[in-house]
């Protein structure tokens, strides 16, 4: 089967057909490095996380490129407010982002250029503009003319007669056209500055992405990615210059991820209702919030609610349980060669393929992993005692095809006995030194054969939402998830 890509360029899935066989050129924009990441940041960067996982294991040799924007009127404004230099505010929130995604799991892209690394080609880039007419200089700053450009606006489904200047649009008399896009401002007092032939200044914000993925990609590569709030004005103005200036067709497939409210509202810092990963993180493990975010179709919007990251919590928590199940199984077959394994059928991957061809379904990629985990659960159920070796075999191949599926999806790779560990402490209102001596206390009473004593504490830890299992191994203990 083909892989095939909703292209919001034609509005239709396409079958992906790279530029050059096997392999496959992606460039990302990234963030605006002007304060912590927030929970629609994550969405996006996991979603190309995994797409870029899933070429690479559909065999495709995939060049990465995702961009820091460095400069910018966010940055130098909240800088400002900081009483800090854009340049040390925007080194402290690239390590951040590092560290964020590094949690999430989400892998380094090939290259990561910052938008302040390119500026000379990025002056280069608007005299050619300039040159070929489709630019033009009043007073300190130069604009991009979009009436000169034939077909502005089909990439977001506009017609250039019918816009108007919008929110992120900065109306300004300057302008031939409310949708001239300035691509380069001249300097400010106070404001970092840099040369160029019309004076000092420094960059707009789109044209850095065009001179960057030129770079590293060419003037033709095969996918442009971002959140669905880019499509307009950035990826409409990044196309229209690039085409412009390079004459190559830039991006050929554009996939947009939806937007991400939390409990049914935009998110917004006058709402309260702003979350960055680092706030999520303090509260859900961050396999939690992956399994969460890719549980919706990456074009759908998404609702961010404690409720619904709890049910995703437990149900992986049940496929961690599962293998902490095969492993304690697996620990018993003394003498059993678990590195032969019979023919690999590879079933769940096969399927996983499928689905996962039609569009990157995420969605019903994990709802694969669920059944999966079900039939892992029946088939120990019937392993028997002594287990019936074939059986056995059996399992040992269903656990690697799940594997196998959740790296794709950037799951399931901790060992059950660390996660477990990690989501407990997340979930407890009392140290682990209070409910080991509880636990102690339980086991005292229940030697002396004082069994409402015992009952009373098993009650007071499952109020404060812990789990005690008693087993062979004496009792232990685990967070309750809700």
């Amino acid at each position: 089967m083909t892989i095939k890509l909703y292209n919001t360029a034609t509005r239709t899935k396409e079958e992906f057909h790279p530029l050059e066989p096997g392999k496959a050129r992606i460039y990302v924009c990234g963030v605006t490095v002007y304060d912590l990441c927030h929970i629609g940041h994550a969405r996006s960067s996991i979603v190309f996380d995994v797409l870029v996982r899933y070429l690479r294991a559909r065999g495709f040799e995939v060049t990465y490129v995702r961009n820091f924007t460095d400069i910018d009127d966010k940055i130098i404004d909240r800088a400002r407010s900081l009483g800090k230099e854009t340049a040390a505010l925007a080194r402290e929130q690239i390590d951040a982002f590092y560290e964020d995604m590094d949690r999430l799991g989400v892998m380094k892209a090939d290259h990561e250029p910052r938008a302040t690394d390119f500026i000379p080609s990025m002056i280069d880039m608007i005299q050619v503009l300039m040159e070929k007419g489709f630019a033009y200089l009043e007073g300190a700053d130069v604009f991009y003319s979009v009436e000169s450009f034939e077909g502005y606006g089909e990439l977001s489904g506009r017609k250039l007669e019918d816009m108007k200047a919008g929110s992120r649009i900065a109306v300004d008399e300057k302008k031939r056209h409310p949708m001239d896009f300035v691509l380069w401002k001249g300097a400010k007092p106070g404001e970092p500055q840099w040369q160029s032939p019309w004076g000092p200044g420094r960059p707009g914000w789109h044209i850095e992405c065009s001179v960057m993925s030129n770079h590293y990609l060419g003037s033709t590569f095969d996918i442009h990615g971002g959140g669905r709030d880019l499509l307009f004005p950035h990826h409409e103005n990044e196309r229209a210059q690039s085409v412009a200036a390079t004459g190559g067709g830039f991006a050929r497939y554009w996939v947009h991820n939806g937007f991400v409210t939390v409990e049914a509202e935009k998110m917004s810092k006058s709402l309260g209702n702003f979350l960055t990963i680092r706030d999520a993180l303090e509260v859900y493990h961050p396999e939690v919030l992956r399994i969460f975010l890719l549980s919706k179709h990456y074009r759908s919007p998404l609702d961010f609610s404690k409720s619904a990251v709890v049910e995703f919590q437990s149900a992986l928590a049940r496929i961690y349980r599962t293998l902490q199940r095969v492993d304690e199984l697996l620990e018993k077959q003394i003498g059993t060669d678990q590195g032969n394994k019979g023919e690999r059928t590879d079933t769940l991957f096969e399927q996983f393929i499928d689905v996962m061809d039609d569009d990157l379904n995420t969605a019903g990629g994990i709802a694969l992993l669920f059944d999966k985990v079900k039939e892992m659960n029946r088939l120990m159920d019937t392993i028997g005692d002594p287990p019936d070796q074939k059986l056995v075999q059996k399992l040992l191949l269903e656990r690697e095809e799940l594997l196998a599926a959740a790296e794709v999806l950037g799951l399931l790779e901790e060992k059950p006995e660390d996660f477990f560990q990690k989501i407990s402490s997340q979930s407890l209102s009392m140290s682990e030194e209070e409910i080991e001596t509880l636990i102690l206390e339980r086991a005292k009473a229940r030697a002396e054969k004082r069994w409402a004593d015992a009952d009373a504490v098993r009650k007071r830890l499952q109020d404060a939402g812990i789990v005690l299992e008693d087993g062979p191994k004496g009792t232990t203990w685990r967070a309750e998830l809700r």
